[in-house]
């Protein structure tokens, strides 16, 4: 896939890992579309990067089928998500546990959905935000590692409906492999296991090995996007020291 003048849709694109990818795609030409809440830190993007904004709830189903039908994006990238609750399993409520499924996996099944539905165009490329807790768990986040996997599940069966459908449109779950640090969801992370361990933030960030800071992962889901031999891929591990990792092939 080239990237240059490829209409890209970027939810959760105002911080974090979202951000590093924004500016990643931007770098390559690509007409970048940011949504998210905060307007605050949309207008700075744009400001920025030049990126175009849209402040929307992703939660809203409504507003999933609208901006696909506006923009028409070639590429849409589903990264945003909820900070989960830090707790062990015996403190925390059922709103709290619950809090990803509510945002995150409510929201990926409202936008791959319109994806379907709309639909994008066929060759299109749906990248899907799941998380290393999706493999090996997260007993300090509540129901966060169900959530990411149910995700990666998702896209599995979002391709099984495009096939079905003849309608060309590739999903693939992105699996960030390690802790990131300065993201949302990342620093409340290090504070829940460094904690639980004794370490100090930089010392427990270490047990990942090389870090891989938001426009890292940025420049590799961009390499997913552009190299042919991720193309037929569904599941990628992304990690500082290892790189891209293909999890699982081609969908039967």
């Amino acid at each position: 896939m080239k990237l240059k003048d490829t209409k890209v849709v970027v939810t959760g694109g105002s911080r974090g890992l979202g951000l590093g990818l924004v500016e990643a795609l931007v770098a390559r030409g690509a007409k970048v579309t940011v949504v998210a809440r905060n307007s605050d830190a949309l207008a700075a993007v744009k400001t920025r990067l030049g990126a175009e904004v849209i402040s929307a709830d992703i939660t809203d189903e409504s507003e999933a089928y609208r901006i696909l039908s506006e923009v028409n994006p070639e590429v849409l990238v589903l990264n945003a998500g909820a900070k989960p609750p830090m707790g062990r399993l015996d403190q925390l409520s059922w709103a709290d546990f619950s809090a990803t499924w509510e945002t995150d996996v409510k929201a990926g099944l409202y936008w791959m959905q319109a994806a379907l539905k709309t639909p994008l165009k066929p060759g299109s490329r749906v990248l899907v935000g799941s998380s290393g807790a999706a493999q090996n768990g997260s007993p300090l986040s509540g129901g966060y590692a169900g959530a990411k996997r149910m995700l990666w599940l998702m896209a599995k069966y979002a391709n099984g409906v495009s096939a079905q459908g003849k309608l060309g449109i590739r999903f693939q779950a992105i699996v960030p492999q390690q802790i990131i640090g300065n993201t949302g969801v990342g620093d409340a992370g290090v504070a829940a296991y460094a904690g639980a361990s004794g370490l100090e933030r930089e010392a427990f960030l270490a047990r990942f090995g090389a870090p891989m800071p938001p426009r890292d992962f940025g420049e590799k889901i961009v390499s997913v996007l552009e190299e042919a031999k991720y193309a037929d891929g569904v599941v990628f591990g992304l990690k500082g020291d290892t790189g891209i990792t293909m999890l699982e092939g081609e969908a039967a």
